[in-house]
């Protein structure tokens, strides 16, 4: 699964809302989520995903950066475990 609009689901600390901050023609904008481009933003992001999926790594999920894969052993197992995942997300 690419996962990669989860960055835009991570709030910024309000102290560094500021840092974000860009000029247009219509007036000046802070980012209230992460912006994709920041420097610290896959770190953050695979940070955020490990402590969330901590007990599903390394057993039925794995996670790369921003793209997420849900395995199974059986065939039968496979919706169960990818809706294991999906209650998880919506959840968080």
């Amino acid at each position: 699964m690419d996962a990669s609009r989860g960055y835009h689901q991570i709030h910024m600390a309000p102290e560094d809302e500021e840092k974000t901050a860009f000029i247009t023609e219509y007036g000046l904008y802070d980012w209230r989520v992460m912006p994709f481009g920041l420097k610290n933003v896959g770190g953050t992001y695979q940070r955020m995903a490990n402590e969330m999926f901590a007990k599903k790594i390394g057993w039925n999920m794995e996670i790369y950066v921003d793209d997420m894969l849900v395995k199974s052993k059986v065939k039968s197992e496979h919706l169960l475990n990818l809706r294991e995942i999906f209650d998880q997300l919506r959840r968080s």
